[in-house]
Formats: C-alpha cells, structure tokens, sequence
C-alpha cells in the first residue's frame, strides 16, 4: 500500500464522551471522499516537539466508512502525554490539523466465516466501532462477533448506549464491557476470563476447538496477556491480530 501524502484538516467537531475523553471530527477539504478500512489509522503531526517522530501520534479511526470526507477520532488524555494534552487545550472547532492516513492492516478478513472476538481496552474500541457499523451498514455475513471491552469504571465506557443498540441490529453481535475497578449490572473484571468462558461454552457442546479470530487492541500489558492466554486456549498465533497503543 502506497504511502499517503500529508494533508490539511479542519476539525469540524469536539464532544466530550467521557470526563477524560473527546470525539474529534476532522474534515478533509481536499478530497470528496475520505475513504478507508474500518480499522486503520491516521497519523497526526501535532507542534509539540522539534524533531519529526516525537511530533507524531496516530490514532484509529472511530467512525466508518460513509462516502464523505469526514472521519472521527476518540481520544483519552494521558496524563503526562504531550499529544493527548495538545489535542485537549490547543485545538479546538475550526483548527487545522497535519495529518496523513489511512494507514494500517488491522482490519477485517474479506470473508467473516469464523467467530470474531474484538477485544479492547479504553480507546482501543475504536477501530471495532468502525468495524460493527461497516458490517451493518453492508449487510455483511458473518458468524457470532463479541466485542468485549475493559475499562475501569462505568464513567469510562465509551459508546455504551450506541452498542447496545447495535446489538439489536446485528445478527450474532454481542457487546460485554465489564469493569475492573467498580461493581455494576454487567461484567466485572478483566476481559480475559470472558472470552476464555466463552470458547469453553462452545467446547462443551463440540469437543473441538471452535474457529475463530482474535482481533486485540489497546494497552500492551493487556494485548500480551491476551496472546498467551489464547495460545493456550490451543489457537495458532496467526489467529491473533493486534494494534497497540501506549
């Protein structure tokens, strides 16, 4: 894939989603459409440092596809962080942007013919956000998909009501977020035992080991746990894909 050129954008758009985090809107004005795989990301190159590659910061794509030239970003303020921290007090309706995308290979197989488990910590839900509405909104087949997503408190769960709609839209989509610092009326805990329960339930009827894929995002510690715990389940490495942040 061919490297994209560096362009203007124009931020359309910023809602706060949670206490520490914000929905960016950004529009393209040079193209008519700004097309992409649900999935990929965009690189930022935000005045914060003099050298080149500590200026950069790439963020996945939180919206989908929809033939305009406007996309959306998620992004949390880390504390310490220099380009989460300049996104939050320098920019704001109307500033222009440095960016150059899409990028990436975290994305969904031509054909969905196994399960999918989208596993995400934070903001790593965004490219699975992307990935569900893409699915819906081409009336795509697919098998069972389980977006399972972790973080601390219900004050941190980012688009809860949204995919909790779309679970009545779409066949076979299940959305678990579970917390791991509060109790509440869904999951708590770690994301690891839920998708480790949810192999073994299809074990129990079929000895065999059920097909699927394993799509990983969000904080290091989180994917490499995850990869071991799968290994072990008994799938091959090439049944994990992952995109990592921080």
């Amino acid at each position: 894939m061919a490297l994209q050129p560096w362009r203007k954008g124009f931020v359309t758009r910023i809602e706060n989603e949670t206490p520490n985090t914000r929905r960016f809107w950004i529009k393209v004005p040079e193209l008519n459409i700004f097309d992409f795989k649900p999935g990929q990301f965009v690189t930022l190159d935000l005045p914060i440092h003099e050298k080149l590659n500590k200026r950069w910061r790439s963020y996945s794509i939180a919206s989908w596809p929809d033939e305009t030239n406007v996309f959306e970003l998620v992004i949390v303020l880390l504390e310490g962080g220099t380009g989460s921290g300049y996104m939050f007090n320098e920019v704001n309706e109307g500033s222009e942007l440095s960016l150059r995308g899409p990028q990436g290979v975290f994305t969904l197989p031509e054909t969905i013919d196994k399960d999918l488990y989208f596993i995400c910590t934070g903001t790593g839900i965004a490219p699975f956000r992307s990935m569900i509405h893409h699915i819906k909104r081409h009336h795509i087949l697919h098998q069972e998909i389980n977006l399972i997503f972790g973080t601390r408190t219900k004050n941190d769960l980012l688009y809860l009501e949204e995919l909790r709609t779309l679970e009545t839209q779409v066949h076979g989509f299940h959305f678990i977020p579970t917390l791991s610092r509060e109790n509440w009326e869904g999951c708590c805990g770690y994301v690891h035992a839920i998708y480790e329960n949810l192999v073994h339930e299809k074990m129990q009827s079929n000895t065999d080991l059920p097909p699927a894929k394993f799509y990983l995002c969000g904080w290091k510690v989180m994917i490499d746990e995850a990869k071991q715990r799968i290994l072990k389940l008994g799938y091959d490495k090439k049944a994990i894909h992952l995109e990592l942040y921080g």
